[in-house]
């Protein structure tokens, strides 16, 4: 009995000291691979990481590893300073090499949907119906009239006035996140889908995501009327004449 078990005992710890062996074998396969090839230390994506995203908020997305150098890609990255604040220009996958042509500044990420904030202002979005932001046909870049619209029922007064001029679309989206895009550019783009903004209007219930740049006090009152009255959009370009008879009112609307 005492030799079965001894025997028994013996047999699991050569079992075992073969499995430690083994998986040491496994995973210096790879060094014993590159031990007699010239290598060069560059980054790999190991996690996903998404178009837009800086290296820097992507922590333990990228590892640095040892690549044979006829495998290293051009513009691979060998020191992250070589990236800096740029950010990924297209979804980075695992296993790929990190490039510099794959990286540019978070300016150039925003595309056609968005367009730079200017300096000292702040973004507010609007979530409006087709009827208020001009049919659908507004997008990033165009300059807008903002009219505000309230009816205060107990003081039986209310007044209607075009109050901003020219306030920057600095993004357009239909209401599920998609971009909008113009009637003539989704036109150029569905030719050969027989529709306009077919797709994407479909699912956005006929209201859209518009955000405007703004100041703080501009905002405020915005913000405002959207919770106790209307806002409304007009195109307003650059070579519009800028004008407003006031505030418009039952008083006033017919003289």
């Amino acid at each position: 009995m005492k030799t079965r078990l001894v025997g028994g005992i013996a047999a699991l710890l050569v079992a075992i000291i073969g499995t430690v062996l083994l998986v040491n074998y496994v995973q210096n396969a790879d060094k014993r691979a590159l031990a007699d090839t010239e290598t060069e230390s560059v980054y790999v994506v190991e996690k996903t990481i998404a178009a837009g995203t800086g290296i820097s908020k992507a922590a333990g997305a990228v590892v640095r590893k040892d690549v044979p150098k006829l495998a290293v890609a051009a513009g691979a990255v060998t020191d992250l300073n070589q990236v800096g604040q740029k950010v990924a220009a297209v979804d980075l996958m695992p296993g790929e090499q990190l490039l510099t042509t794959r990286m540019v500044g978070a300016d150039s990420i925003l595309g056609p949907a968005r367009v730079q904030v200017p300096a000292g202002m702040q973004e507010i979005t609007l979530k409006l119906p087709i009827e208020r932001v001009v049919g659908g046909t507004l997008t990033a870049g165009d300059t807008v009239g903002v009219f505000l619209s309230v009816d205060d029922s107990a003081a039986k007064s209310g007044g209607t006035q075009l109050t901003f001029h020219k306030v920057l679309v600095t993004a357009a989206q239909f209401s599920n996140g998609s971009t909008a895009t113009s009637q003539e550019t989704t036109a150029e783009q569905d030719s050969t889908k027989g529709a306009l903004n077919s797709k994407k209007s479909a699912s956005s219930n006929g209201t859209y995501l518009i955000t405007l740049a703004r100041n703080s006090a501009d905002a405020e009152r915005i913000v405002f009327t959207t919770e106790f009255g209307s806002v409304y959009l007009s195109k307003e370009p650059a070579n519009a004449v800028e004008g407003t008879s006031g505030v418009v009112n039952t008083g006033r609307l017919f003289r």
